[in-house]
């Protein structure tokens, strides 16, 4: 990028969009979905979209909102920088010591992802391309997609209406019981057929003796992976023991955060599957590092994503650039936030969508329509 990043306005807008039915987790409910907005304006006025993670907990959307709004706003408009992972590079140093101050790394990592991703939107509108190509030239528009977030009641009706839908690929929450999670399989297996890709996910939910005790019950379902078994701040020897007693491909990687976490994810050897969240940590600038190296690796790549629209077009950009083989997880439960906003990939077909060629994220926020949803912070 040749010119300047000069940025004269970053603020936040919240949304929330009340459920009829919860999304459930093996560690809590989600009763609405929120979404914090983050814009960017430049000296020209040109603008650009982002968004941060806030899903938990309730009041998650409000905070991040106000940390964009009082701590890294005054930063992102003080200086002009060459593109933005200078921006995010800074954002990162400048607010490191008051993370730890405030025992808040996590939510300084994702307001500056939501910021991070408003930036690129703004640099790639500003040239004139939509942002998987400004991020990489060789890429392509189109991504594999999968359906998430099946609740554990009658998953099966979800999953074939997106199946409907184009998609081919599925992904079940467990956790919840062995008899429950295997009923809720072979539900799935008899409603979709032999040829739909299954995978689970147990959202940290299980010890390593849980774990293995699953494993056996699990294996008749030709799963493509098992996410998140063990928690997160698991040792790597215990995620290796659990790899050398299944054919599964363990995955994880949405609730790592740094550089430092995602190498020794790599190196652990442990995982087929590693899944970024970039709303939740390093937006574009560094989760597009992290997953040219899981590729350098070997593995797939497969965005994590739960969330309203302008994150989810980040992830599929992202994909898009980064390439392989790997697939964009979209949430199957309605959400309005998401798909006022998701444009393209509301439209699926063989388990694929394909991104706009229009600059940018390829959408503008149509702020009016989301004003029903609007909390405020």
């Amino acid at each position: 990028m040749s010119e300047a990043l000069h940025v004269r306005r970053v603020a936040a807008r919240v949304f929330r969009c009340p459920l009829d039915v919860p999304v459930v987790t093996s560690f809590g409910i989600m009763r609405d979905r929120p979404m914090v907005l983050v814009e960017a304006e430049d000296r020209s006025g040109a603008r650009g979209w982002g968004e941060a993670w806030c899903n938990f907990p309730a009041v998650g959307a409000e905070h991040r909102a106000r940390l964009v709004d009082s701590v890294l706003a005054p930063l992102a408009t003080a200086r002009p920088f060459a593109a933005p992972d200078d921006a995010f590079r800074h954002l990162t140093a400048a607010t490191e010591v008051l993370a730890l101050q405030s025992a808040e790394p996590g939510p300084f990592a994702q307001a500056i992802a939501g910021v991070d991703v408003a930036l690129w939107d703004l640099a790639a509108r500003r040239a004139g391309r939509p942002l998987w190509q400004l991020l990489d030239p060789g890429g392509s528009p189109t991504v594999g997609v999968y359906a998430s977030g099946l609740n554990p009641d009658a998953p099966e009706k979800l999953a074939d209406a997106k199946r409907r839908e184009g998609f081919t690929a599925f992904k079940l929450k467990v956790g919840f019981g062995p008899g429950r999670d295997v009923a809720n399989l072979g539900a799935l297996r008899a409603a979709l057929g032999d040829g739909a890709r299954l995978m689970v996910d147990a959202n940290q939910g299980w010890d390593l003796d849980a774990a293995r005790a699953m494993l056996p019950r699990l294996a008749p379902f030709a799963l493509d992976w098992l996410e998140e078994p063990l928690r997160a701040d698991r040792p790597w020897r215990e995620w290796l023991a659990l790899k050398a007693e299944t054919g599964i491909a363990l995955a994880a990687g949405e609730n790592l955060a740094g550089d430092a976490a995602f190498d020794a994810a790599l190196a652990s050897g442990a995982l087929g599957v590693v899944q970024p969240d970039l709303a939740k940590w390093g937006g574009l600038s560094g989760c597009l590092k992290v997953a040219r190296r899981i590729r350098a690796a070997g593995l797939r790549y497969c965005p994590h994503y739960l969330g309203g629209g302008i994150g989810l077009l980040a992830s599929a950009h992202l994909l898009a650039a980064a390439g392989g083989e790997g697939l964009l997880e979209i949430d199957a439960n309605p959400n309005p936030l998401r798909s006022l906003l998701c444009g393209p990939l509301a439209r699926v077909a063989d388990g694929r969508a394909t991104l706009a060629d229009a600059p940018g994220l390829g959408i503008e926020p149509d702020l009016a329509a989301l004003q029903r949803f609007a909390a405020p912070h």
